[in-house]
C-alpha cells in the first residue's frame, strides 16, 4: 500500500478552496512530530497500550496516542503493517522487500523471530474469532494465515489478484483484490475462498472497513469512491464520493461512521447511515499526504500520518519527502 502522486502542489490549491463548505464534524487535537526519513505505510492503533504503531521507511514507530512521544522501534526491510495480538503479548509486522513478518514482545518490543511469507507481505490484521494472524502477500497474490501460539504458516489462500486491505468478523475474513477491483471472501473456519464479489464503480479498491454489526463493508477506491457492500450477500449498497489520493479506510463503531483518507486532496471522507441510506456527511481538512489512518473506537480519535512533501527527485514519480518532517495528526469528534 503505497500511492503518491505528482501534480501535489496544484491539487492542494484546489482543494484548500473548498474547506469552508465542509462540516465541523471533527477538529485536529494534535500533530505529533515525529521526525525521521523516507516514507510511511499502514498506521495500527493499540487499545491496550494507548499507542500507535506506523510503518515508517526501515522501522515500525511507535508513539504514544496521549503525548506524540516516540517510545520505541521494530527495525523492519520495507516497513508496512501492524497486526497486535494482546493475549499472546505479540505484535506481526510486515517487510515488503524481505518477504518477511517479523514477531516482537508487544511490552519490550524486542524481535522474537522472522517468518518467512510470500512476495511483498504488505496488509496485516489478527482475527480475533480464528484466533490468526492474517497476511496479505501483495505481489504472489495469496493470503498466509499464521497462528500466533506455534509462529507457523497454518494455511495459504491464493486470490489471484494484488491483495490490500482486509477486515474480519465471525467466520469470515474479507480482502479488497486491488487489481480486479473485487473483495473476496474467505472461510476462516475451512480456509478457503468461499465467494467473489465485483466492485463495479470501484477502481483499484485498497483500505476497507466494516460494522459487524450490520454486515457492512466499506472499500475505497483509487477513483475517489467508496463502495458500501453488504457481507453477506456481496450487494453493493452504495457508492460514495470521497477524494483524490485515496488509501486508507475505517469504521468507527460507537459513531457509525465510515471514513476514507484522501491523501491527494488532504480530506477525510466521513460517511454515515442516514434514514437507511449511506450518504457523505463531509470532508475534514487534513494535510497532503495524509492517506492511511487509524481509529481508536473509544475515544473516536482517527490518526494520520504524513510528512512535508516536495517535488519528485531527478528521474522519480513520486514526491519528495522533507527529512525530519514524519507526524501523525490526531483528530477528535467536533461537539
Amino acid at each position: 500500500m503505497t500511492r503518491f502522486w505528482p501534480s501535489l502542489f496544484v491539487v492542494l490549491i484546489v482543494t484548500t478552496a473548498g474547506f469552508a463548505q465542509s462540516p465541523a464534524l471533527y477538529k485536529q487535537i494534535a500533530k505529533f512530530q515525529i521526525g525521521g526519513e523516507g516514507g510511511w505505510d499502514y498506521i495500527t492503533y493499540d487499545p491496550i497500550g494507548d499507542r500507535v504503531f506506523v510503518g515508517h521507511n526501515s522501522e515500525i514507530t511507535v508513539v504514544d496516542a496521549n503525548t506524540g512521544k516516540k517510545t520505541g522501534s521494530i527495525p523492519a526491510t520495507g516497513a508496512h503493517g501492524v497486526a497486535l495480538v494482546p493475549d499472546k503479548n505479540l505484535g506481526f509486522s510486515t517487510n515488503g522487500r524481505a518477504g518477511t513478518v517479523t514477531v516482537f514482545d508487544l511490552k519490550t518490543l524486542g524481535v522474537k523471530q522472522d517468518i518467512t511469507a510470500g512476495q511483498n507481505p504488505d496488509a496485516i490484521i489478527y482475527d480475533p474469532y480464528s484466533k490468526q494472524v492474517i497476511v496479505m502477500n501483495g505481489r504472489s497474490k495469496e493470503v498466509m494465515v499464521i497462528d500466533p501460539d506455534t509462529l507457523k504458516v497454518v494455511a495459504t489462500i491464493p486470490l489471484g489478484g494484488k491483495l490490500e486491505a482486509a477486515t474480519a468478523e465471525p467466520g469470515h475474513v474479507y480482502v479488497n483484490v486491488e487489481d480486479l477491483s473485487e473483495i473476496a471472501s474467505i472461510d476462516s473456519r475451512t480456509w478457503n475462498e468461499d465467494h467473489r464479489w465485483k466492485l463495479t464503480g470501484c477502481e483499484e479498491p485498497s483500505g476497507m472497513g466494516i460494522d459487524e454489526k450490520q454486515h457492512r463493508l466499506f472499500s475505497v477506491c483509487d477513483n475517489k469512491k467508496m463502495v458500501v457492500v453488504d457481507a453477506t450477500s456481496g450487494q453493493i449498497l452504495a457508492t460514495l464520493d470521497t477524494g483524490a489520493g485515496t488509501d486508507g479506510g475505517g469504521f468507527d463503531p460507537g459513531l457509525g461512521y465510515a471514513f476514507a483518507s484522501n491523501g491527494r486532496d488532504a480530506t477525510l471522507t466521513v460517511v454515515k447511515e442516514e434514514n437507511g441510506k449511506y450518504v457523505v456527511a463531509g470532508n475534514v481538512p487534513t494535510q497532503l499526504g495524509a492517506r492511511t489512518m487509524a481509529v481508536d473506537p473509544k475515544s473516536h480519535r482517527v490518526f494520520l500520518p504524513t510528512a512535508e512533501l516536495g517535488p519528485p527527485a531527478e528521474g522519480q514519480r513520486w514526491p519528495s519527502v522533507k527529512p525530519g518532517t514524519f507526524s501523525v495528526l490526531v483528530y477528535a469528534p467536533a461537539e
